[in-house]
């Protein structure tokens, strides 16, 4: 069939494989309210995007790994930073000492992004970037670098996550207080409608929070719900739905509990669609389609017995593709001793490909619907997300419920008593609490540079030299304008960065003017 990935669809035995298995008159896929995936054809005329998270050391370093990785079949980038760059700090500020390079890559200037992504057409390829409080700037830095290759910013796509309620709920690496926050999502929105129409301007993250621990009904309700809370935050603001809906799109985990996987992501789906149409009546149908990356669970992996962790992995991106996920990352067996190393990254994204080329699964859409199981845990888990969501509504929204400690006090509830299930024997982990080695085979963790810290404290110090200060100081002083003001700060930092403002310099002058915030633990 024209405009699919092959001519012919046939099983290993030479059996047909039609494109939709259902009783005539059934919903297809491509079809509100989208249950069965937002494309008529899903993977038959285009695989998920194998988007692998990189990202280590310096940004040299990182540009080597992303290079290798689509030399070996990837297909979309998604970049990790270190935790410096995800506060918004230089990597010169006292508070990174120690910290530079070792959970991502460092990102301090413009000639760091310059880089990354150095003999990358950013024509050619998509760009996630796990980045929140200084989204903003990341997502700046991004475009000039384009912008220098020659590339016009309506011609990039990607993704910025943007996403900061979960941080106040989950994962804590905000900055700013919620409405501060807030008003730079916004913004975000605004500008990107215009000038940057192709890039998902946020990925609201469920990943994260069940990381933290909540279950997967709780992660698809308190997803929505912060989406939810954003488009009404964009609202407010005088845009409108059809301005952004289009581009919001989603994160989730894939944890080990196969078939509740898959039909978590097809409630998922149901649930945005109903909800979105319900609240906001939008007049393009893509605003209320649901698009997500998945990512494997993390919080699954052992440094016990590792590459158990590679069955794991799969069995988690298969019920990502049956559940159809529009992007996928495969975690590295080796992620809960150290970074991945070269062999176990590219196991990770080879397991993708044998599930897409090998395995069937991507040849039919949702192969699992029809199931009497997973046809019913999708209702479940629809109806009781949407319990969940009115409760948060009760209380105000998302951003209410998150400033009261609410959805956090539910997190660690669910993580507590998965715990104690875990520590009792109730739930077996194998390799941890059942099937356990007295000998395991040792596995070699990745080794950085020790002195990455003071490499980059230099580089800054030579960057700080070669610039105009006056323009710097300009550029600040715009900044602060702006943000007591009420104007967009999307132009303004772009223009600081061309003056050659630093990451830590831009967020230090937003600082001056929103201050920082504490949020409650939830306890």
């Amino acid at each position: 069939m024209a405009g699919q990935r092959k001519d012919d669809w046939k099983t290993l035995s030479g059996l047909d494989i039609p494109p939709k298995i259902g009783p005539d008159g059934a919903e297809s896929a491509g079809q509100a309210p989208y249950t069965r995936g937002i494309h008529d054809t899903m993977y038959r005329s285009r695989l998920w995007t194998m988007r692998q998270y990189a990202g280590f050391s310096s940004a040299k370093e990182t540009n080597e790994r992303f290079k290798l990785l689509l030399d070996r079949g990837q297909k979309g980038l998604s970049v990790a930073f270190d935790l410096p760059t995800q506060l918004g700090l230089d990597a010169d500020d006292e508070l990174s000492l120690g910290e530079v390079g070792k959970v991502g890559v460092s990102i301090s200037t413009l000639d760091d992004m310059r880089d990354l992504f150095s003999g990358i057409p950013l024509d050619k390829v998509s760009t996630s970037m796990t980045i929140n409080a200084p989204a903003i700037i990341l997502l700046a830095m991004y475009i000039i670098v384009a912008e220098e290759q020659g590339v016009n910013s309506n011609q990039v796509k990607g993704t910025i996550q943007n996403d900061i309620l979960k941080e106040y709920m989950a994962r804590g690496t905000y900055v700013f207080p919620p409405d501060e926050s807030m008003r730079l999502i916004t913004d975000i929105f605004s500008y990107c409608a215009k000038e940057v129409p192709l890039w998902n301007t946020i990925s609201i993250s469920g990943y994260h929070i069940r990381e933290a621990g909540c279950t997967a009904v709780q992660e698809v309700a308190f997803t929505l719900a912060s989406a939810l809370n954003y488009i009404d935050s964009a609202l407010e603001q005088g845009l409108e739905i059809d301005d952004f809906g289009p581009r919001l799109s989603f994160f989730f985990n894939c944890h080990n509990d196969f078939f509740e996987e898959a039909a978590k992501f097809r409630a998922a789906r149901r649930l945005w669609h109903d909800l979105v149409g319900e609240r906001y009546s939008p007049s393009n149908p893509k605003s209320k389609k649901l698009r997500f990356h998945t990512q494997v669970a993390g919080v699954s992996l052992t440094a016990q017995q590792p590459l158990n962790n590679i069955s794991r992995v799969t069995i988690q991106a298969l019920a990502a593709v049956c559940g159809g996920t529009q992007s996928l990352h495969t975690n590295s067996y080796d992620e809960a001793i150290g970074l991945p190393t070269e062999e176990s990254a590219t196991i990770a994204l080879r397991t993708q490909q044998i599930i897409a080329e090998e395995s069937g699964a991507a040849d039919v859409v949702d192969p699992l619907g029809g199931s009497y199981y997973v046809e019913s845990l999708t209702d479940k888990i629809y109806e009781s997300a949407l319990e969940l969501i009115k409760e948060i509504d009760a209380k105000g929204g998302a951003m209410s419920a998150i400033k009261d400690g609410w959805q956090q006090r539910q997190i660690h509830n669910s993580a507590y008593t998965h715990l104690q299930d875990v520590e009792s024997g109730k739930r077996k982990i194998v390799g941890v609490n059942y099937a356990k080695m007295d000998n395991e085979p040792p596995i070699s963790a990745m080794n950085l540079a020790g002195n990455l810290g003071e490499i980059q404290s230099e580089k800054l110090a030579k960057w700080r030299t070669n610039r105009d200060q006056e323009k710097v100081n300009f550029s600040i002083g715009e900044i602060k304008s702006a943000a007591v003001s009420g104007s967009n700060l999307f132009p303004i930092i772009i223009d600081s960065i061309r003056n050659k403002c630093t990451l830590g310099e831009i967020m230090n002058a937003l600082k001056d003017e929103f201050g920082t915030w504490m949020a409650p633990s939830g306890f």
